[in-house]
């Protein structure tokens, strides 16, 4: 298979600003500020394959948001590179983002005072489509995600179910090659989880896009993925088949794991846990 996504060195780092509380020191700090570069995303060097369907799985701050972000062309790297169809993300090139798509579950990507249908709209125009076909399409995957009647309706008087299967519609509008998910489960009740996931499920099969998944559902990662990437404070600690994680926590992770009656999510939290116990141990203690 092809690569379509590929990574040397890839890193990101931000500078922030810290005062102590107080005018006083507000006013110290034009002067004298302190500053502190925190790494969201340490070197990472990966190739991702087409039609590969990859969970990115870790804690909340562990990078995974800014990866996605980076692959998209939504934020510069500070080092490395990256190429993602051949294009560097962060020129966004109209022939890159005409073949890619990212899903962002805790933010609206539809205009939020629109029906959904008039931002199905607005959206073929943006892309160039066909207006008949795309209205095809988007009743299509409006009726396998049982919201038809909601089309027209104002995104903002929708339930966060029923917007997160609009703006899943809008994602899909182009038929992306490449999409990136972010936690698109994201505070749904369980019902709604099922049927984003059985419909995310019969778009994969159907279409065969390469698609990132990042979520804190293990029913999402072990129902769509067959790779998966574990990351921690920045670094990908695991990079490999799903099925073999396990026997790796064993073997790599001196993990205390009954591999016949622990599942999947019971072994991701038993390595964020002992994770969070390294990192605790090797942070500086104050003088």
């Amino acid at each position: 298979m092809s690569i379509v996504i590929e990574t040397r060195e890839l890193s990101r780092s931000y500078k922030t600003y810290r005062r102590e509380e107080g005018g006083w020191n507000a006013f110290k700090g034009f002067f004298n500020r302190k500053t502190e570069v925190k790494t969201a995303l340490k070197t990472t060097t990966l190739n991702i394959e087409h039609g590969q369907i990859v969970g990115l799985v870790g804690a909340n701050g562990a990078g995974k948001t800014t990866l996605l972000k980076i692959l998209s062309g939504l934020i510069y790297p500070s080092g490395g590179e990256a190429l993602v169809l051949g294009f560097k993300p962060y020129e966004r090139k109209s022939e890159f983002l005409r073949q890619i798509s990212i899903l962002l579950g805790q933010k609206a990507q539809l205009w939020w005072d629109l029906p959904a249908a008039d931002s199905f709209g607005l959206l073929t125009s943006i892309y160039s489509l066909d207006p008949q076909q795309a209205k095809r399409d988007w009743l299509g995957l409006a009726e396998k995600l049982n919201c038809v009647d909601q089309l027209h309706v104002q995104l903002r008087r929708l339930s966060l179910g029923e917007r997160m299967k609009m703006e899943i519609i809008g994602s899909l509008l182009h038929r992306p090659k490449i999409l990136f998910l972010d936690e698109p489960t994201i505070g749904l009740d369980v019902l709604a989880q099922k049927t984003i996931r059985t419909f995310l499920n019969s778009y994969v099969e159907e279409h065969k896009p390469t698609i990132i998944l990042t979520s804190h559902y293990m029913d999402d990662i072990s129902t769509l993925a067959d790779r998966l990437l574990l990351i921690s404070q920045g670094a990908i600690v695991y990079d490999g088949a799903m099925e073999d994680f396990i026997t790796h926590a064993e073997k790599n992770l001196n993990l205390d794991i009954k591999s016949e009656e622990t599942d999947f999510e019971a072994v991701i939290h038993k390595f964020f846990e002992k994770e969070s116990r390294r990192s605790q141990t090797r942070r500086p203690q104050p003088n």
